[in-house]
């Protein structure tokens, strides 16, 4: 498959005009109702045990455990970087380009593995490499109508924890997204190491989501303790044949700011400063490392609202290709990365 090449020069995505991207967005803040995936993590960092989900996504803040080192950086702002946007340069840093076949790079991926949900009331169990391959020059997410323990549908939820975690980066994802009632694909970013407390307290940022039932909107958001679960803050557009083709999903994260976009044209900023003076964890806990997840959920909350279908099965999420820039300059600035 022909790999697509975006440029990552700002003169060429203010160039780009929506009507070639085909798509119509919907401008401003936007509150975004039932977005969110589960920040799980099975591996145990998260303060849980084996598979069962802690912290349910379905915007539930409650009352979050913060650790001695997380209440003395309460009042941290999100502010007083000063550099030039437009003249920050880009490195390419970490990449799959999914130039081979078989196995996604086990040194590149690992797996979330379980069926108990997911604190979305999900469907699927994610399994370890069953149903996640490489062909034809992509990933392939594949999920099924077959039955592991108690679920009935499986599925892969693909993670670079601990294998790629970055502070500060730039995230360009080239996906084509299934089709379906029930399907609900994703590209995001949860914290490696969750040093603010659970689920939402340390944050989440969703590069990309998508859900069958609304086949052609996208949806881009940001959680934090402040906005999570049904008030997440982001944005929700019309994209034409996203089932069809292959389009590139970005998050610039600054040190003061998460920029989204998609085929290079700016969709949404989230700026903590629009919402506190002094903005500290509960609005901006974006200043630790975290790192990239790409799963196909089916049904849930958000996923099977509207029902599901078992006659699409089997799905694909197709994913051309994951590439990972940082700035020297942001670098430089903030003192380090995490690569």
């Amino acid at each position: 498959m022909r790999k697509k090449y975006y440029g990552i020069v700002l003169a060429a995505v203010l160039a780009m005009s929506l009507s070639a991207c085909g798509t119509e967005g919907n401008e401003g803040e936007t509150e975004i109702p039932g977005t969110e995936q589960t920040a799980r993590e099975e591996d145990g960092k998260n303060g849980q045990d084996g598979e069962e989900e802690s912290e349910t996504a379905g915007g539930e803040s409650g009352e979050v455990s913060l650790s001695e080192e997380a209440e003395a950086q309460e009042d941290l702002k999100a502010v007083g970087y000063e550099y030039d946007r437009e003249s920050l340069t880009w490195e390419l840093v970490w990449s799959d380009e999914f130039d081979y076949e078989g196995e996604p790079d086990p040194d590149k991926w690992g797996y979330d593995v379980g069926g108990s949900g997911w604190g979305n009331n999900e469907l699927q169990y994610y399994t370890e490499g069953d149903n996640a391959t490489v062909k034809d020059g992509c990933l392939v997410i594949e999920a099924r109508k077959e039955t592991v323990g108690s679920r009935d549908y499986t599925s892969a939820r693909l993670v670079t924890r601990e294998k790629g975690d970055w502070l500060y980066c730039k995230v360009e994802i080239c996906a084509k997204l299934p089709s379906g009632l029930g399907t609900w694909p994703a590209a995001w970013m949860l914290p490696t190491d969750w040093e603010y407390g659970q689920w939402p307290a340390s944050g989440e940022i969703d590069i990309m989501e998508h859900v069958g039932y609304d086949q052609d909107v996208i949806v881009q958001s940001v959680h934090n303790q402040k906005f999570n679960g049904g008030q997440s803050k982001g944005v929700s557009y019309h994209v034409d044949g996203v089932s069809e083709d292959f389009h590139v999903y970005s998050l610039e994260w600054l040190p003061d700011k998460l920029i989204f976009s998609m085929d290079g044209m700016e969709r949404y900023t989230y700026d903590p400063s629009k919402f506190s003076k002094t903005p500290g964890y509960e609005y901006w806990p974006f200043d630790k490392r975290m790192h990239i997840l790409l799963n196909l959920a089916f049904g849930g909350n958000w996923g099977g609202a509207q029902g599901t279908d078992d006659s699409y099965f089997p799905v694909e999420y197709y994913i051309d290709y994951v590439r990972v820039y940082q700035s020297p300059e942001i670098t430089e600035l903030t003192g380090g990365d995490s690569r």
